[in-house]
């Protein structure tokens, strides 16, 4: 719908917004331009207190008959359609409003971590064991109902502000999700939900940029990758790998080695 928001379990929050009465609901952070909230008059500052029928705790969830609390923005996602009116009731101030917001279709290519896919397997890319994705609410989504709270916080805070983190960029976020054990992840297979920011000082804004950028290792036949969080590089023999990758996809049952398409 095209805002971001954070938990009110914060009182002093609650009284920076001026809330009153029942504790509970979101505070709005950032509308995006154009979007059905925007067109809808929501205000950075508005504290989202229920979506129809259905009230939003401090810490974004509801009540859902068939999975209990889970996040509210499963009531967009999966329960409404483009071209549904939903009753939002916020408090502005501390004064009770309802907002009518009319949603619309937005093309997951427009978002940085987009929030659905339709029909459409993960890409990914395995490289000497290292297997590397881009983030999805789809992927964050692997953690169950509960992924807000389960999945790696770094990622939820990534998918919830992309609007602030990223504005106005037509990008991806490219993780390093998993690491297989193999020869040439030796010393790395503890390491995982890392997010990479360069490959061979190319800066990594999809998969694509990624698999181009390992075709051409640095000096010496490395590849290197640099990651926003600790190790903060890992260093890979290009040659190894490609020795390596038919042993790879035959103990591992990998009929290809990256789904980029």
């Amino acid at each position: 719908a095209g805002f971001s928001f954070f938990p009110t379990r914060d009182p002093q929050l609650r009284k920076y917004a001026g809330q009153t009465g029942k504790a509970g609901g979101v505070y709005v952070t950032n509308v995006e331009p154009n979007t059905p909230a925007m067109k809808a008059g929501m205000q950075v500052g508005d504290v989202i207190m229920s979506i129809g029928n259905h009230e939003i705790d401090q810490n974004g969830n509801y009540v859902d008959p068939l999975y209990g609390k889970i996040d509210f923005t499963n009531l967009l996602s999966a329960h409404s359609y483009a071209g549904d009116v939903v009753a939002f009731q916020i408090q502005r101030e501390g004064k009770p409003m309802e907002l009518k917001v009319t949603l619309e279709h937005r093309d997951p290519k427009d978002y940085v971590s987009p929030p659905y896919a339709l029909d459409e397997a993960p890409k990914y890319l395995v490289l000497g064991g290292l297997i590397f994705q881009e983030l999805s609410r789809q992927y964050l989504k692997e953690w169950g109902p509960n992924w807000q709270r389960e999945a790696p916080q770094r990622f939820v805070y990534l998918d919830r502000f992309q609007s602030e983190l990223f504005p106005g960029e037509h990008r991806r976020i490219v993780i390093l999700s998993q690491v297989l054990p193999a020869n040439n992840t030796i010393g790395y297979d503890e390491f995982s939900y890392l997010t990479v920011t360069k490959v061979n000082g190319k800066e990594i804004k999809s998969l694509n940029d990624l698999s181009d950028a390992v075709k051409q290792p640095i000096e010496g036949g490395f590849i290197k990758i640099e990651t926003e969080e600790d190790p903060k590089q890992i260093e890979l023999d290009a040659n190894s790998i490609a020795a390596e990758a038919p042993n790879l996809q035959e103990n591992y049952g990998i009929q290809s080695l990256q789904r980029l398409d």
